[in-house]
């Protein structure tokens, strides 16, 4: 009797996996590679560009706590020690100052951002689509961060010098290397800075990416529609 109930559990089990497949192969029938790749550019163009203007804002940055960026967290001990000698105002000034230039640098990036996305080829595009809910985003991140912070770092470089978040920078850095018995410290703020920008902009376009995949009112043209109104069986 067990035998055969177990018989039965697994001869119904592959009969459900043969109807996934089915399922499956059915909805891959009505959309092409070009559909789905162009579908999924859609959707990244559609997330950078929102997430771009969300943290191009004033206090884009500042004031939303999952991307804000602070002090340098690998020399905390500069910071606590500059607030302890009585300079927390200026370290406030440069936090401040660093976010405004990721803020800054998110308006100019945008081209550059969108750009790399109409470049990338999609080979995996239907493993993408029925991936996780971030998996058109970390597949940009794997194929275009290294192009994307070459041209981004300039950028960022420029603003940090617009809003003289790299004078506060100096200033605070100079002001600790001169208290007795520490470690003279030097480290690369336009590569911190850009790092920290390029992470907010892949987490916004992460979030929209999320929200095309589960709310079918954040699919606003026919392709997404189509494309994304396939990806759950």
């Amino acid at each position: 009797m067990v035998a055969l109930i177990m018989a039965g559990n697994s001869t119904l089990a592959q009969i459900k996996i043969s109807k996934i497949k089915d399922t499956l192969l059915n909805s891959q029938v009505q959309l092409s590679t070009a559909e789905v790749s162009a579908g999924l550019k859609e959707a990244l163009e559609k997330g950078a560009s929102k997430g771009s203007d969300l943290v191009s804002q004033v206090d884009g940055y500042y004031q939303n706590a999952e991307i804000k960026i602070p002090f340098p967290p690998e020399i905390k001990n500069v910071e606590t020690r500059l607030r302890q000698i009585g300079m927390g105002s200026e370290v406030d000034k440069f936090v401040l100052a660093l976010n405004r230039a990721a803020e800054d640098a998110a308006k100019e990036a945008k081209p550059v951002f969108i750009s790399a996305i109409k470049q990338m080829t999609i080979q995996d595009a239907y493993a993408i689509l029925q991936g996780e809910q971030d998996a058109a985003t970390q597949y940009l991140k794997r194929t275009t961060s290294d192009q994307l912070a070459v041209k981004f770092k300039p950028i960022v470089q420029n603003s940090l010098n617009k809003v003289n978040a790299t004078q506060y920078y100096h200033n605070l850095i100079t002001s600790y290397n001169k208290i007795p018995l520490v470690k003279k410290l030097n480290p690369d703020l336009d590569a911190y800075a850009t790092e920290k920008a390029m992470d907010g902009l892949f987490l916004m376009v992460a979030k929209e990416e999320k929200s095309i995949r589960q709310d079918p009112l954040a699919r606003t043209s026919d392709l997404l529609r189509k494309v994304f109104g396939q990806q759950k069986l």
